[in-house]
């Protein structure tokens, strides 16, 4: 690939999927979009993008195509099923953004090989403030050469592109592993301080001698003082995402057999997290459960 851009496609346009366009867009990409919520392609469509009528049609467009949707079920459906960018005229490479654990990546794998696609298992971090600000950690499994055709691309998201394997699905491992870290980190934090909210200390003076401590982490550092004190609960990760997340790593981990006990617990308090909030929640909300059992407010009017 030279320095122009070939034509793209991108199927998937949440909250992750918009502003990845609005970057491919503003850098140039002649992108082609589909999505099944009509209001978001009308969106991309304002900002620049052209409106496929299904993921064939983007392949009928499109040489490239980026993928950013919830699940390895809606990925494979969208690759190999009906009216999937399979059925269509040929793309010549597949970059899947999504996170689909490394099962759902040897799938994804084995229907893009043997139709002669190439394939770069390339999962995201950094939510969407870093997605509208390129600033995206990506962590890259494929062929090294691969991987060069395709960093132009790539350093238009992602200001970390990683490459942490030669084989489609090690990017996803890495993915779930390190959200299976965030999860605990989320989870410990609102201990901690609901513990000390409790005994009496000020939340953010707490966070301030975590945050020069050894107990530092992006929870404690950035979650919490910008969506847990302020009450805003509006980190734009959803609750049920990470609850995904969790299991598809602690599923691996069964596959593989490597026992997780810390990461078990982590899954068991998610889950009854997701039982007890409202659909839709924002992962940072796990707090609130955690306050309500110790009886305490982080932040806030408390």
């Amino acid at each position: 690939m030279d320095n122009e851009l070939p034509v793209l496609g991108l199927i998937g346009l949440g909250t992750m999927g918009t502003p990845i366009a609005e970057r491919l867009i503003g850098a140039g990409a002649e992108l082609w979009v589909f999505d099944t919520d009509v209001a978001a392609v009308n969106r991309a469509v304002g900002n620049g993008a052209s409106a496929a009528a299904s993921p064939s049609d983007v392949a009928a467009h499109a040489d490239v195509v980026l993928l950013s949707l919830p699940n390895a079920k809606i990925v494979l459906e969208v690759v190999a099923g009906k009216d999937g960018l399979l059925s269509g005229s040929p793309v010549r490479a597949v970059i899947d953004l999504s996170t689909t654990g490394p099962a759902g990546a040897e799938n994804l794998r084995t229907a893009l090989e043997a139709s002669g696609v190439s394939y770069l298992d390339a999962p995201v971090s950094g939510g969407p403030a870093g997605a509208r600000g390129g600033r995206l950690t990506i962590m890259a499994a494929g062929a090294p050469e691969l991987l060069a055709e395709l960093t132009p691309i790539l350093s238009i998201l992602g200001s970390n592109i990683l490459h942490v394997g030669d084989v489609g699905g090690q990017g996803q491992l890495a993915k779930v592993l390190n959200n299976l870290m965030s999860a605990t980190s989320i989870a410990i934090t609102a201990e901690a301080l609901s513990m000390g909210v409790r005994g009496g200390l000020d939340p953010e003076r707490l966070l301030s001698v975590i945050n020069a401590s050894s107990g530092r982490n992006a929870a404690s550092s950035d979650k919490f003082p910008q969506f847990v004190l302020t009450r805003s609960f509006d980190f734009g990760f959803q609750y049920n995402l990470m609850v995904k997340d969790v299991s598809l790593a602690l599923d691996e981990a069964a596959r593989v057999g490597v026992p997780m006990m810390v990461g078990s617990t982590v899954r068991q308090l998610w889950d009854i997290g997701q039982k007890i909030l409202p659909s839709g929640s924002d992962c940072t909300a796990l707090a609130q459960v955690v306050e309500s059992w110790a009886g305490v407010t982080i932040g806030g009017d408390a």
